[in-house]
């Protein structure tokens, strides 16, 4: 059957979109391989290797993990991190507190060495069957995202405290990791005498909002500040900041901030309200930001 003019003008158009959006993303993932990864300890710099140097620190292996972000089961070709962090730190990097973890987008969680310590973790730099080294991420309205240069992902499958966390220590195209051997985010701690719904709010914040949110200046910057110089506790609604981290969707159209539903944890109203509760604290504690 034949075409008409304007048909086969779309389907030009169709088929240059597509080789368009293929360019552009072999030429990011191009971009992010020829990062420098930088490691930092207490400020300063160690070492900034390429990918192709971190592949000879420790042999590459094959990973199976639950992909929480793609909720499937997914295999990566991986570098193991403690044999990484032994060449380019020594062995002194298990007496820090935290390490610091800061993606290409702002994307910046804080992980505590421990966990490190006690579970085996990978930086995964390709799928194993060689397909893009790209995700689905479902939790962020099914964006497609680039993973390199580097992916830290966990032996998680048989683990429920792994599984338990879900993405929340999972960043992807990390560019920088930095050894903290002092509490990294002064400026977050609560006021003395706050309430354990608070101290408990703060235990969430750190593993579910921190990474992307900011407080007095501190945490990720993927995300708006929450505390300086208007607390957003006090600019938006109760009942209007509830639903906003319980379900982000429900309000606003597209977003990519991921609410905190039953797969992040079990009892969510409660996390909610803890939340709240430590933000509400820390309404009470601005303090200028290092770097406003």
């Amino acid at each position: 059957m034949s075409m008409s003019v304007s048909g086969i003008l779309q389907y030009l158009l169709l088929l240059l979109g597509s080789f368009f959006a293929l360019a552009l993303s072999l030429a990011t993932a191009l971009a992010q391989d020829s990062i420098n990864v930088e490691f930092k300890n207490n400020g300063q710099t160690v070492s900034a290797l390429p990918l192709d140097d971190l592949r000879t620190i420790a042999p590459a292996v094959s990973i199976k993990v639950f992909e929480a972000h793609e909720k499937a089961e997914r295999i990566y070709r991986a570098l193991p991190v403690r044999p990484v962090f032994d060449k380019v730190f020594g062995k002194g990097w298990e007496n820090a507190q935290e390490i610091i973890f800061t993606s290409i987008d702002g994307y910046q969680p804080s992980i505590p060495v421990k966990k490190l310590l006690a579970h085996d973790a990978y930086f995964a730099f390709a799928h194993e069957d060689g397909t893009p080294f790209t995700l689905t991420n479902r939790l962020q309205n099914n964006e497609i995202v680039q993973l390199g240069p580097l992916y830290l992902v966990w032996d998680n499958i048989k683990s429920k405290e792994l599984l338990d966390a879900g993405a929340s220590d999972m960043p992807y195209q990390i560019k920088r990791i930095e050894l903290k051997f002092v509490s990294p985010f002064p400026n977050m701690t609560l006021p003395a005498g706050s309430s354990a719904a608070a101290q408990r709010g703060f235990m969430h914040f750190r593993q579910h909002c921190m990474a992307c949110h900011t407080i007095n200046g501190e945490g990720g910057g993927k995300a708006p500040e929450l505390n300086y110089p208007v607390s957003v506790t006090e600019y938006i609604k109760p009942e209007y900041l509830k639903r906003w981290i319980m379900s982000p969707q429900s309000i606003r159209y597209n977003t990519t901030m991921p609410g905190l539903t039953g797969a992040i944890l079990l009892d969510r109203e409660t996390a909610t309200e803890e939340l709240i509760a430590y933000l509400k604290a820390m309404s009470n504690a601005k303090r200028v930001p290092a770097n406003p």
